[in-house]
């Protein structure tokens, strides 16, 4: 019996050791966790400029809004005086921008609470035309306003007032006043930690108050 011989050889196949394998997956998470952040830090900055371009952008809607609303400010339907608070933090006046009808004037009233700006309107309704405060319709036009109690939002002016005058000191005589102003400080949030503010300004006179009709 012929008994034939045959040789096995044994083949092994390329692989990774287990520290090589640790590397590997350290070195990807690390590239993984800076790709991430990256994103991340794009997309939060791009979110922090849209957001500060449209606070200043807001503000100065509302500074606008505000300046033709004391020009067109003028005796209540109930017969009320055409600016009935003047205070650093709030005013209330009354107009007829904005109304549907130009006999109808509008109770218009801006306030400071914490950091965001309100704005309160009342339409006078009833025989005869009455402002029932429980009908005032409050919205709030401006948020990261950093006036704070230190800097006032509305100023008030003599009809003296050109320009550069100085503004009537508090508390005010309301029948003194007959140009006011706004001051807003609003925070540019451009990033995260941002503390800048950028400030916007508008006034007007108001033009059933005014005397000086030759300045």
């Amino acid at each position: 019996m012929k008994i034939s011989s045959k040789k096995y050889a044994r083949s092994y196949m390329p692989g990774y050791t287990l520290v090589e394998t640790v590397v590997t997956i350290g070195i990807f998470s690390i590239i993984m966790l800076g790709a991430t952040t990256m994103l991340r830090e794009i997309f939060v900055t791009s979110t922090q400029q849209t957001k500060a371009i449209n606070g200043v952008d807001q503000a100065r809607l509302v500074v606008f809004n505000f300046s033709n609303e004391l020009r067109n400010s003028t005796t209540a339907n109930n017969g009320a005086a055409a600016l009935n608070d003047a205070s650093s933090s709030q005013i209330i006046l009354y107009t007829t921008f904005g109304s549907n009808s130009s006999t109808t004037v509008r109770r218009v009233r801006y306030y400071l609470s914490g950091t965001s700006l309100f704005k309160g309107i009342i339409t006078p309704s009833g025989n005869p035309l009455t402002y029932n405060s429980a009908s005032e319709t409050v919205s709030t036009v401006l948020t990261d306003v950093s006036n704070g109690t230190s800097t006032p939002i509305f100023y008030y002016y003599a009809d003296t007032y050109a320009g550069t005058t100085s503004a009537l000191t508090q508390p005010v005589n309301i029948t003194q006043v007959k140009f006011a102003k706004m001051n807003l400080l609003v925070k540019v949030q451009n990033i995260r930690t941002a503390t800048t503010t950028y400030t916007i300004q508008a006034g007007g006179t108001l033009r059933s108050l005014k005397t000086n009709l030759g300045n």
